[in-house]
């Protein structure tokens, strides 16, 4: 059973992150908040497909369901970093 640890560490190998945060106790289902300076310059569509390139085949295997708000840095401190 996967842990929101390992979903964190899976993210972060790829992805260089100024904040992260991911929540699930079941194993399957999982919520992230991403902060990353990756995605600058794209739009949400490609935030997510940058986190699911990171993931890879655990979104097809391990991985039922996340839900995910990303972020640019600038974004999260408009937003009030609020998670």
């Amino acid at each position: 059973m996967l842990s929101a640890n390992e979903l964190k560490t899976y993210i972060t190998n790829v992805i260089a992150c100024e904040y992260i945060a991911v929540i699930g106790d079941d194993g399957q289902h999982f919520e992230a908040v991403i902060v990353s300076s990756s995605f600058e310059g794209r739009n949400m569509v490609q935030q997510h497909q940058l986190v699911y390139q990171a993931l890879g085949d655990r979104m097809r295997s391990e991985i039922h369901a996340l839900s995910m708000r990303t972020f640019t840095p600038e974004a999260w401190q408009a937003d009030g970093n609020r998670v």
